[in-house]
């Protein structure tokens, strides 16, 4: 005979545990502390198994609906269409209990692959190397900005639109560098779940053009150390040509204008005076580029490779040098926007800021190394060999300050004439 809410209510416990069955393979099972179980029965591929429903009177034994905390209508499963449902996937020849076993570790999975998850393991992994008042920003943007709105979502699942919703939420109460931060640090979270194999890209790539610029007239650039270390692994890992590599590499050394590296010539370089000097067609002088020592191991490893023709980084013409758009393509594969975070020129910008900040160089020393022309007490002014002594210590101390940004390394600023 069928259970009834009274049967269920009004059954006591017994010395041993008892059952109380109700119809198609469900009962309620009593145990002597009085907690009531309820058990679907049922044979699949010739054994007799149980799957367990709930607990009574969490799981009723019919479907009801029950007004939550602000009105709405619950409904609260019973133990019957639970049964149901089990006896639904034996028609179909499956397992209930296997199926229930399965579903469970899918959500396990999910959530160990939750965006928060791995955006918190990103961050414990890298925060040691960064600066405490950057590494907390960092931390609070995500909790404030990205967490509450997509951190349960599994990382591998979220596409562009998601994103890109995330992100003006930020934006639309005006803080547009906020959201422009939002979306970098959601990249580099990304970019990690790809490395670690736990989602196969990066959807930031897809929105260069979706958010508003914040700087106008302005090349992009990356002038926060940390963010520097970071795209220095990043170019170590860049799997492009040999030639781009090396071109990317050498751009933050040399901080020469983008045209200006890509059409450099072989004849221009004297390794013994450690001295790349070539003619600037935009201020219509010459410039000397003093060479680090690695900058001269980067030239030396290509050389073998392009030293035979003309140009340093020559083309798919090796008669022409490579396209002015190289550098910047291999940018955006690494990830990276050159609309709002870093393009061929910003690196210019990146050295200008750094070393007058960090590495406390004088102005016009920084000033002559960009090839501007420098007013001084006799006017307009710019000579290749002004503050050369001084410009040699400071590439080389440029050089050995971005190789302690790419490693994560604490790098204590070297002051003029140190």
């Amino acid at each position: 005979m069928p259970l009834t809410d009274i049967v269920i209510r009004n059954a006591k416990p017994d010395p041993k545990a008892r059952k109380l069955a109700d119809e198609k393979g469900l009962f309620l099972l009593i145990h002597p502390n009085g907690s009531k179980y309820w058990r679907f029965k049922y044979r699949f591929d010739g054994k007799e198994k149980l799957l367990a429903l709930g607990v009574y009177p969490d799981i009723p034994l019919a479907t009801r609906f029950k007004k939550n905390e602000i009105g709405e209508s619950v409904k609260i499963k019973g133990a019957r269409e639970l049964r149901d449902e089990a006896r639904e996937l034996l028609a179909q020849g499956i397992d209930p209990g296997a199926n229930r076993k399965a579903h469970k570790a899918a959500k396990q999975g999910q959530a160990a692959n939750s965006f928060e998850v791995i955006a918190r393991e990103w961050y414990a992994k890298f925060s040691h190397e960064w600066a405490p008042s950057h590494a907390d920003k960092i931390i609070k943007r995500l909790e404030k900005d990205v967490f509450p709105w997509m951190g349960n979502r599994p990382i591998s699942e979220i596409k562009p639109p998601e994103l890109l919703a995330v992100i003006r939420r930020t934006e639309s109460r005006g803080a547009l560098d906020t959201a422009h931060r939002v979306k970098q640090n959601c990249g580099q979270v990304f970019r990690y779940a790809v490395a670690t194999g736990r989602a196969e890209r990066d959807p930031s790539q897809d929105l260069r053009d979706a958010i508003p610029s914040t700087k106008k007239n302005h090349f992009a650039s990356i002038t926060d150390p940390v963010q520097v270390g970071e795209l220095l692994r990043a170019i170590e890992g860049f799997r492009g040509t040999f030639i781009v590599q090396s071109a990317l590499r050498l751009a933050p050394m040399f901080f020469v204008r983008p045209g200006e590296l890509r059409r450099a010539e072989w004849k221009d370089f004297d390794f013994d005076k450690s001295e790349w000097r070539y003619f600037v067609t935009k201020t219509k002088t010459e410039h000397s580029v003093p060479l680090a020592a690695q900058a001269v191991a980067v030239l030396r490893e290509l050389q073998a490779l392009t030293g035979h023709g003309r140009y340093v980084f020559p083309g798919r013409d090796p008669k022409k040098p490579m396209s002015d758009a190289a550098v910047n393509a291999a940018l955006r594969r690494m990830g990276y926007d050159t609309k709002t975070e870093i393009t061929g020129h910003g690196f210019r910008a990146m050295a200008r800021t750094i070393l007058a900040e960090e590495l406390h160089q004088k102005p016009e020393v920084i000033e002559h190394q960009l090839a501007h022309k420098v007013p001084d007490v006799l006017g307009a002014a710019y000579n290749r060999t002004k503050f050369l002594k001084e410009r040699r210590a400071m590439m080389q101390a440029w050089a050995d300050y971005l190789d302690g940004l790419k490693v994560g390394a604490q790098v204590i600023p070297m002051r003029p004439g140190a």
